[in-house]
């Protein structure tokens, strides 16, 4: 098959109009017809984001003597736009993720502060934890599952973007290391203070501290939760294959567990 005869079943069978797949492509109607009709071929760019859109390889798109099941496993291509809406995606998936976790985490202040005036603490309790639970909530519902199915495919990045991303990952990295340590210094902080009170050690001494160290790890939370997500994201680019290779490892691992308890 011809590559516009490819890109004619590819349209019809993921039920596209030539307008729609236009759109998607950011050209006219008359350039899928005139690619279709073999009257010529579109950019390298636009030839990825093909690939992309109906998850072929290129190989596929551009050789006759390839069938799209020599190469399903290649790996899915993404666009350097793809991997920019992915990252702000999941910058946007960070901050909605720490700031419901820190406000679940914070309703418990006012019970610790007023634990003896329930009139008063009530109120705060619902408000903070139904704010963290929408939060959280309408962040999975608005989920975008164009974005989280990279998540689980090897991807094929074009080399120049690719060392882009790499030298942003490894600044991202770098930039946020302090504020990350200091995030994990809140939580070890607050949880030792808990450690020496539940272990009878600091004798009651902290005890009036408690709404701050639930503060600390709150703010720890908030930290780690942000920063954490959008470093991963750059990793799901940067380290695809070492990621890859966890989820199947972990993959395996699942099946061999269900195989133990069927055998």
């Amino acid at each position: 098959m011809s590559f516009g005869e490819k890109l004619l079943a590819l349209r019809k069978e993921n039920g596209l109009s030539q307008e729609a797949l236009a759109e998607k492509l950011n050209t006219s109607r008359q350039a899928i017809s005139k690619w279709e009709n073999g009257q010529g071929y579109p950019e390298t760019e636009k030839i990825i984001m093909i690939s992309t859109i109906f998850e072929v390889s290129t190989d596929f798109l551009l050789k006759d003597n390839v069938s799209e099941n020599d190469h399903s496993n290649d790996g899915y291509y993404v666009s350097k736009e793809k991997v920019e809406g992915y990252l702000d995606y999941y910058t946007k998936v960070g901050k909605s993720l720490s700031l419901g976790f820190s406000l679940l985490i914070l309703s418990v202040i006012p019970y610790l502060v007023f634990k003896d005036k329930p009139e008063i603490y009530v109120i705060p309790i619902i408000l903070l934890a139904t704010l963290g639970l929408v939060t959280i909530v309408s962040l999975i519902v608005k989920a975008n599952t164009d974005y989280e199915k990279l998540d689980k495919k090897m991807l094929l990045i074009d080399p120049t973007t690719l060392q882009k991303l790499t030298e942003r990952y490894e600044e991202v990295k770098r930039k946020n290391a302090f504020v990350i340590g200091l995030g994990v210094a809140l939580l070890i902080i607050s949880f030792l203070g808990f450690l020496l009170e539940r272990q009878d050690i600091a004798l009651g001494v902290l005890v009036p501290y408690y709404p701050l160290f639930v503060a600390f790890i709150a703010i720890g939370v908030f930290i780690l939760v942000r920063k954490i997500t959008i470093i991963s994201a750059y990793g799901i680019f940067v380290k695809n294959k070492e990621h890859m290779e966890r989820l199947e490892a972990q993959s395996n691992k699942k099946w061999r567990k269900k195989l133990n308890e069927w055998f």
